[in-house]
């Protein structure tokens, strides 16, 4: 069955004989129509179901009230909950979230991005995915006069808004934590070096370290560990060690620290006697499982609303030209039974 064709104002003009342009000035509640075409043409318009194109009518003035928004997995409690926090203070201003994701593949977050372009949304909102090395997709976004807020996964070479946390403070306090618990050898299961915020967790880690008089062993750094299967693999290597870490810091992601508990359960090892396990993001499942894993909570949902805070205070003043800054959040420590041994 063919779709029924939305109706226009040209629709309701034809059925009544007059101008389109009558039509328009009725429905929009303008001066220069009688009250009595007024009435005819709003009941028309119920007959025939017309929905007003609230697009059409915002980009007419300039603006479209539309924020588009591109994360690398909306099923990650962390992205999810930016999502949450931005469309929350969002709808308070009339504005609408168009959601992409780019499910850690660039060439997606390309298309994501192109899509956002053309549907003439006023702003961007973006945490890069794990992939690429090439941004130009977002200059493109610039360049189109559409504003670009990158948020988490940020790129420091383009000037822009950004929103993020304190990555290397907060990995520096959960390692220091672990230390203080009596680990004597901790693992890192980092992310991808290529972005910003695996870096900062990974700096986070080897200070800490050095604060506490440790040795830095390559052998206990696990590159690329950033899911749950990848940080599973990842343990089993760490565990086959002649000398096996006692310790580890998925610093990439709660789903990471999941896949090494997954392994030591199978492997019979005591968490946390003989196995400390932190993790990064306050996933839910983190309080359900047994043990419950230590994590950093990022702060999302207040994130979500900081980006969407600053996009309406930067665009207050339309004569005053944005100038690039950087919010960065503190994330907290939220110690759990996966690394309290101490008590």
């Amino acid at each position: 069955m063919k779709p029924k064709r939305r109706t226009t104002i040209y629709d309701i003009a034809e059925r009544l004989n007059i101008t389109a342009s009558s039509v328009s000035r009725a429905l929009n509640n303008r001066s220069h129509v009688n009250s009595a075409t007024r009435e005819l043409i709003m009941k028309t318009a119920a007959e025939l179901n017309y929905k007003r194109n609230i697009l059409a009518s915002n980009l007419r003035m300039g603006k479209t009230k539309t924020i588009g928004v591109v994360v690398p997995r909306i099923n990650q409690n962390f992205f999810s909950n930016v999502i949450v926090g931005l469309e929350d203070a969002t709808y308070q201003k009339g504005y609408h979230l168009i959601i992409c994701q780019s499910n850690e593949s660039h060439e997606k977050e390309i298309e994501c991005i192109n899509t956002l372009i053309n549907q003439h949304v006023d702003c961007i909102v973006i945490s890069v995915a794990v992939e690429g090395n090439n941004y130009d997709h977002l200059q493109n976004v610039i360049d189109h006069g559409i504003q670009l807020i990158q948020f988490d996964r940020v790129i420091d070479e383009l000037e822009t808004l950004k929103v993020i946390n304190d990555n290397e403070q907060a990995s520096m306090e959960a390692v220091s934590h672990l230390v203080e618990q009596g680990y004597k050898r901790i693992a890192l299961l980092e992310g991808p070096q290529t972005l910003n915020i695996f870096m900062q967790r990974k700096a986070g880690y080897l200070k800490a370290l050095k604060k506490h008089n440790m040795p830095i062993e390559e052998e206990l750094i696990i590159e690329n560990a950033w899911t749950k299967e990848l940080g599973a693999e990842a343990t089993r290597k760490l565990l086959s060690l002649p000398n096996p870490p006692d310790a580890i810091f998925a610093s990439t992601s709660d789903f990471s620290a999941l896949g090494v508990l997954d392994v030591a359960t199978v492997m019979h090892i005591k968490v946390p006697q003989k196995l400390g396990i932190c993790g990064y993001a306050n996933e839910p499942f983190t309080e359900l499982t047994s043990p419950s894993i230590t994590t950093i909570d990022q702060y999302s949902i207040y994130m979500g609303k900081t980006i969407a805070d600053l996009y309406f205070q930067e665009n207050e003043n339309k004569e005053v030209a944005i100038t690039p800054k950087t919010i960065s959040i503190k994330p907290k420590l939220i110690i759990r039974a996966s690394t309290s041994r101490m008590g």
